[in-house]
């Protein structure tokens, strides 16, 4: 059991047997009355976003949720397709649950799978990826100050904005976050 403060970003939790992922934690304080907390609760299984508001000393209760090590496969457009490295099984989970896997992971990466009552709920990314510019232009000779920055196509076919020194052939480090450029990665 949680209480309202220990919900901060990231904690899951369970309302009416549902799992929720809090999402945006804000915390009041008044004076003798205790506390007053807002958060906003992401169903882990429809998506929908929700604001919630505890008091005091009200009691949330915990989800039990596992995760699991699972290696990205496919795409076939509509779903995504993983493996359990150790068990071999193979499941699938519809594209709107895990959008982003496509953007960052090379087919045979890994990611963590979040389930819920033996049910995929959430594929869980790295927080960043290395990947390879398979394409970015040539920069022109004295214009190569870290600030310029140019477009790179990476191997999973995205396009993200590089320094000017990034070359096609580098591999680079990308925050899965945001798709923003880290580092070059020296090799």
């Amino acid at each position: 059991m949680y209480q309202p403060t220990d919900l901060k970003k990231g904690t899951i939790v369970q309302i009416d047997n549902q799992p929720y992922k809090v999402v945006d934690y804000n915390q009041k304080v008044m004076g003798r009355g205790g506390s007053i907390v807002n958060v906003k609760i992401k169903n882990l299984i429809t998506g929908a976003v929700l604001p919630k508001t505890y008091k005091g000393q009200e009691k949330i209760e915990a989800a039990e949720v596992s995760n699991q090590t699972a290696q990205y496969l496919y795409s076939d457009g509509t779903s995504l397709f993983f493996m359990n490295p150790i068990t071999f099984e193979q499941f699938d989970v519809p594209l709107d649950i895990a959008e982003d896997v496509p953007k960052f992971i090379v087919e045979g990466g890994e990611v963590q799978s979040q389930f819920f009552e033996g049910r995929v709920i959430n594929i869980e990314l790295p927080v960043s990826v290395s990947l390879n510019v398979t394409y970015t232009e040539s920069v022109v000779r004295g214009d190569t100050s870290s600030s310029v920055q140019k477009d790179a196509k990476l191997n999973t076919g995205i396009t993200i904005k590089v320094p000017a020194f990034i070359k096609t052939g580098d591999d680079i480090k990308v925050d899965t976050r945001d798709g923003s450029y880290i580092e070059r990665i020296k090799g």
